[in-house]
């Protein structure tokens, strides 16, 4: 009996999944949430700034993994052989010359830009703009690989921000002082657990650098010093610090050191596998293969297709974030887009309704404090099942409003995070489940975007998968999906595909399993059910959509 670890961080939080490596069968699990950021901490909403403190990440590892341990049967931990990380991304940090994030220093342990930067950090929108301009310029257009548009959710752009908002607020003393290079979150845990920290040694996972860091084997690697100090001087020496060669997530980093398998609870036979994203991850739990086009569905969405290198040949497919050798299962092209918001879209118009709620009832003298409290939270639990339901009465050929779903930015196609959301056919008859649904078929026709950009360069898509929360959760964003796409769409059995498909990644890297393929037979859980399109509402959404898209090119030509 051998037991791997899957370890997901998403954007709240650390969960830990452990799983029998013959059978996909789960042992247990636990959630250990951030608790730095759940308080609010390095956070500025209003200037899309998102800071995590490593601190985090760390607490809830040793948190969730002897949580699932210990509600294993006696014995677990030492039949567990392997690890493997998934993470949000891009999320970097700049590191010392040992590997530390700077944040881990007393100088800068409450500094923001010392922190990792998560996702939806989008204060880079400058730089990204910059790189753009740059590439276009230079000899080789190092975005050709990653849709040919470069994204403030990246990399290069967070690191080149933090270093010049740290100039340019005089921070004492100056990261500048310390920064010798940076990692990505995924490419950390590994090194760390493993002792493989030194920055010129760590082993870099091929999905980062491939879909957010510019790498490619054509130009031997990273983007040349010459193009890094043409577009900022700040940036001289960071890639001699860093890294040429990638590998796929059935590689294998090493194992525990025994203070990590002390302070695990485990053993230092453990495996360590590369990391990636954890869309990426999710993909392959979900048992991803040529021709699935794997939906991530969250508070944001992460789309995920491999394809045979014969088949894309020399294709660039345009606007996408990326098309990357082995960044999924390794032999294949992996191509990735998504939305930046999503879920998020939802979880704003609850806020916008809940502020009377919270403000009026929080005030009232009409209630004493306990019924308060457990009115407001009832309230805040039923307000979008509610919503859903009443918009899903409501019939297609009555949904009169058009929305954007560019609250956050967008993603693909064509990152620009500038952009911002709309709703348009509002009157003074308009409801609230009246706009919840156009916001609902906003996100539905974000989606029909991408995939029709996929389908228009000749990739083949033969069935839709959908993982995450939403897909399991929430039957009417899931069916009018299928409605605006007029496509079926499976949904992934198991809940926690990310973090499944960190645990199938641990089995190749403790050797269970000679490929990821193989341990997708044995470990997978096929699927819970499918939702069938409607044809008459599609062909309804059909018209609605090309509303969408005028509308969404009034948006970006006249609104930024």
């Amino acid at each position: 009996m051998k037991y791997v670890i899957g370890l997901d961080y998403g954007t709240d939080s650390c969960r830990a999944v452990i799983v029998n490596s013959a059978n996909g069968e789960e042992i247990a699990s636990a959630v250990h949430y951030y608790p730095r950021w759940m308080a609010g901490k390095y956070c500025r909403p209003q200037a899309n700034q998102y800071r995590q403190h490593p601190l985090d990440y760390l607490d809830t590892m040793e948190g969730a993994i002897k949580q699932a341990l210990s509600e294993s049967p006696a014995g677990t931990a030492e039949k567990v052989v392997g690890i493997a990380f998934d993470t949000t991304g891009s999320t970097p940090v700049l590191i010392d010359e040992t590997g530390l994030p700077l944040a881990l220093l007393p100088a800068f342990a409450e500094n923001p830009n010392a922190m990792f930067v998560l996702w939806k950090d989008h204060t880079a929108i400058r730089e990204a703009a910059e790189i753009n301009r740059l590439a276009k310029e230079w000899k080789i257009d190092y975005t050709a690989y990653e849709g040919g548009i470069y994204s403030s959710e990246w990399v290069w752009a967070k690191m080149l921000h933090v270093l010049r908002d740290d100039v340019k607020t005089g921070h004492a003393p100056s990261l500048l002082t310390k920064a010798y290079s940076w990692i990505e979150h995924c490419d950390w845990l590994p090194a760390l657990i493993t002792g493989n920290t030194a920055p010129e040694k760590i082993i870099r996972s091929r999905c980062a650098a491939g879909h957010k860091a510019l790498w490619h084997s054509t130009w031997n690697g990273l983007p040349s010093e010459e193009f890094l100090t043409a577009l900022d001087p700040l940036l001289t020496g960071f890639r001699a610090h860093l890294f040429e060669e990638t590998y796929p997530a059935d590689t294998r980093v090493g194992y525990l050191t025994e203070e990590w398998a002390k302070r695990l609870g485990l053993t230092t036979n453990v495996a360590v596998g590369v990391g990636a994203f954890d869309c990426h991850f999710g993909a392959v739990g979900a048992q991803i293969k040529p021709g699935a086009f794997v939906r991530v569905i969250g508070t944001s969405t992460c789309d995920i297709m491999v394809v045979p290198s014969e088949e894309i040949g020399d294709k660039l497919i345009p606007g996408i974030c990326g098309q990357v050798d082995g960044s999924v299962i390794p032999g294949l092209i992996g191509l990735e887009a998504g939305q930046s918001g999503f879920g998020d879209i939802y979880a704003w118009f609850k806020r916008v309704l809940e502020w009377p709620v919270d403000t009026i009832i929080g005030k009232s003298n009409l209630l004493d404090a306990a019924t308060k409290e457990k009115l407001i939270e009832e309230i805040a639990e039923n307000l979008i099942p509610e919503l859903s339901l009443a918009a899903e009465k409501i019939p297609v050929s009555e949904s009169t409003l058009i929305a954007t779903d560019w609250m956050n930015g967008r993603r693909t196609p064509d990152a620009n995070q500038l952009l911002k959301g709309t709703i348009t056919g509002l009157t003074l008859a308009s409801s609230a489940p009246l706009i919840f649904r156009a916001l609902v078929e906003a996100t539905a026709y974000g989606s029909k975007a991408i995939v029709d950009r996929f389908l228009e360069n000749g990739i083949e898509i033969k069935e839709v998968i959908g993982i995450g929360g939403i897909s399991l959760k929430s039957p009417f964003v899931m069916q009018t999906l299928a409605d605006v796409l007029g496509m079926p769409i499976k949904v992934a059995r198991i809940e926690q595909a990310c973090a499944f498909g960190a645990a199938m990644f641990a089995t190749v890297a403790a050797d269970v399993y000679a490929t990821v393929e193989e341990a997708q037979a044995a470990m997978g859980h096929g699927f819970a059910y499918e939702y069938i399109p409607n044809e008459e509402n599609h062909q309804l959404y059909l018209d609605l959509y090309k509303k969408y898209l005028t509308i969404g090119k009034f948006t970006e030509n006249q609104i930024i």
